[in-house]
């Protein structure tokens, strides 16, 4: 009797601080409280936009860092309804695992309808039911995946020389789209294509989920669809390797929540990646604070990706990657990350509670936390916290080039 007393409490008291946290923490943004007072260093949007080409000096190793403090950082307050790691516009697909609520939960099958298919199948019988041509070296792929029991898309970029019937196998950069987004986001909202295009590398580009979290959902502790580390992992990269000459010298590569699935995924996955880069990655879910602002602002999922933050805990612990940060030894790292106030690309007089503000400080501080534990574990990675700057694409796009040399000679990609 008593345990099953204590584990309704627990339930009620996790409840009541996702509703009641970010009333709170409106309250004390309103009184000062928890908002950066300095002047932003930026002086806006009238000063030339910097080249995105190659820096002149790579960003400091976590070591030299002056970010590298494990002093706690203050969170933001995070407005009512609002979701700061919103990362596109748009919508999601109708057929969108995520928003399927009446799939969730049930065993992993493969889709109804789902078309027979004339390629090598996953181990799992996911397989490839359509190739569809976009633009020069780009196809859109449709997968009938078991793990999400839905068909779902992905894009793949093709190095110069990539034929359907070649033998050769392609170093591979894995890119995963933050929330509320698509497959489509990396060549619709990044410069990934004048980056990696001139590189003799594959780029792959799945779909994430609008809420996915790049996570096997807990559902209620019952697990089931959607499966999206499932679908990432023993589902995307075989089919690529069976039927697109994707080779197993493989890099992982994301923002927001990518960043923490590119991250996750080499920790949880030893020998899958030689390389993993993280922008303005959720790199701390467990910070204190943390799991109470992540279940009430993503209203559609609440507690069904991770479980209840007590209960569950340590499945929650299983996917923070600050938690796991002693598993990246031996694989490259880049991490980086703003702290929300407006940077060089951001209007300066953005308000703090602008959702762009305080995603980053939001994700500044759980960087702040990942590098701090990666120095104290002895995890050498390549740290770039650059201090002002906003969660939007103008600063992941100067990431990407900033940590594409490492990526690129870490998988051994050549200019064409």
């Amino acid at each position: 009797m008593k345990k099953r007393t204590d584990r309704k409490i627990a339930i009620a008291g996790t409840a009541a601080a996702a509703v009641l946290l970010p009333t709170v923490m409106v309250g004390l943004a309103q009184a000062g409280i928890g908002v950066p007072t300095g002047r932003s260093e930026a002086s806006g949007d009238s000063q030339p936009i910097p080249s995105f080409g190659p820096p002149t000096q790579q960003a400091p190793p976590a070591s030299a860092s002056p970010s590298t403090s494990p002093k706690p950082a203050k969170l933001p307050s995070v407005p009512l309804n609002s979701n700061p790691f919103k990362t596109g516009g748009g919508k999601p697909s109708v057929s969108d695992p995520d928003t399927d609520r009446r799939s969730h939960g049930k065993k992993p099958h493969m889709p109804a309808g789902s078309a027979a298919s004339k390629y090598a199948k996953a181990p799992d019988g996911a397989a490839i039911t359509e190739v569809r041509k976009v633009r020069t070296r780009q196809y859109d792929i449709t997968i009938a995946s078991p793990a999400l029991g839905a068909a779902v898309k992905t894009r793949v970029m093709v190095p110069k020389g990539w034929t359907s019937k070649s033998t050769r196998k392609w170093p591979t950069v894995y890119a995963y789209h933050g929330g509320n987004n698509t497959y489509l986001s990396w060549t619709r909202d990044s410069n990934i294509a004048e980056v990696v295009g001139p590189y003799d590398a594959m780029v792959v580009m799945p779909d994430g989920g609008w809420n996915g979290s790049y996570t096997n959902w807990w559902n209620g502790g019952k697990g089931g669809i959607p499966e999206w580390e499932t679908f990432h992992i023993a589902e995307v990269i075989p089919l690529m390797e069976r039927n697109f000459g994707a080779g197993q010298v493989r890099a992982a590569i994301g923002l927001s929540s990518g960043g923490q699935g590119a991250i996750t995924y080499a920790e949880r996955h030893p020998g899958m990646f030689k390389y993993a880069a993280s922008y303005s990655g959720a790199l701390n879910i467990t910070a204190p604070g943390m799991p109470a602002i992540l279940t009430s602002m993503n209203r559609q999922a609440g507690t069904a990706i991770w479980g209840d933050p007590i209960i569950a805990r340590a499945n929650w612990r299983a996917h923070d990657a600050t938690v796991n940060v002693a598993k990246l030894k031996g694989i490259g790292v880049y991490v980086s990350c703003g702290d929300g106030r407006p940077g060089p690309f951001d209007n300066p007089n953005t308000p703090p509670l602008d959702g762009g503000r305080v995603g980053e400080q939001l994700a500044g501080t759980m960087n702040q936390n990942f590098v701090a534990a990666a120095k104290r574990e002895g995890v050498p990675i390549t740290a770039n916290l650059y201090g002002p700057g906003m969660h939007n694409w103008k600063y992941w796009k100067r990431e990407l080039v900033r940590s594409w040399p490492g990526i690129a000679a870490a998988i051994g990609a050549r200019k064409s």
